[in-house]
């Protein structure tokens, strides 16, 4: 039988390596972001960011992707990373603001609120920001629909990477301490409102959630502008205010 292949674990060999570009003194404050929530139903998202000083101060803590670890391993890693990290933080937007806004503003917003959060809390702004995927939605934030619409520092122009939480710890890290966070907040929504199954599925479009939908109607927590799978409501003449779309 072949020998199982290592298991995938981040560190901060391209926080170093971007950071020496920027500022080749040491050591130098890096940040991670990502996002969770981005296709749910119901549910803020929630974007998480995680800063680290390179050359990093003790081991790092045995981090990736957050989708790739059970949701017990995840909570055991949240005490491990808020140890490890310089700072960290989350910042949401509910779902009144993904229909205001429409997902990538949504997603600006979370981002800017953790970034002035993570910045407040260090006194100081990292030098590098990586953010997970191909598109830059925090453009949004600095020049963009929800630009102004965060008090403090905005986030600076990321450098992108696809498939970051698998390379990069502080991107890993800003993905659990985010899918954790936002796990806890549907868990807490599903005590109000069980019928849903939050608790669960979290907000996406699991087929009992579709059901409950159908048969119950929509929350308060659910984004009105998505295809919820209700009939549409009536539109009267001149009635030109659309609301933002899951493209937007």
């Amino acid at each position: 039988m072949s020998p199982r292949p290592p298991a995938v674990r981040a560190g901060l060999d391209v926080e170093a390596a971007l950071a020496a570009e920027e500022e080749p003194t040491a050591p130098v404050l890096v940040a991670g972001m990502d996002e969770v929530g981005r296709g749910a139903l119901a549910g803020p998202v929630v974007v998480g960011v995680c800063a680290a000083r390179v050359p990093a101060a003790g081991e790092i803590p045995a981090v990736r992707d957050s989708k790739a670890l059970t949701d017990r391993r995840r909570r055991l890693l949240v005490p491990e990373i808020r140890a490890w990290a310089a700072g960290h933080a989350l910042g949401e937007a509910g779902p009144d603001e993904v229909d205001r806004h429409g997902i990538t503003g949504a997603l600006a917003l979370a981002g800017a609120r953790a970034w002035a959060v993570l910045v407040a809390e260090l006194r100081e702004a990292p030098v590098v920001l990586i953010l997970d995927g191909s598109d830059d939605w925090l453009r949004h934030a600095r020049t963009g629909m929800v630009a102004g619409l965060v008090p403090g520092p905005v986030p600076p122009e990321p450098h992108l990477m696809v498939k970051a939480e698998d390379r990069c710890a502080t991107v890993a890290a800003a993905s659990i301490l985010a899918k954790v966070g936002r796990d806890d907040t549907m868990t807490a929504l599903d005590a109000d409102h069980p019928a849903y199954g939050w608790a669960g599925n979290k907000g996406y479009g699991a087929a009992a959630h579709r059901r409950a939908i159908l048969e119950r109607g929509a929350t308060e927590h659910h984004r009105r502008s998505w295809n919820l799978g209700l009939p549409a409501p009536e539109r009267t003449a001149g009635d030109d205010d659309a609301p933002p779309t899951l493209f937007d």
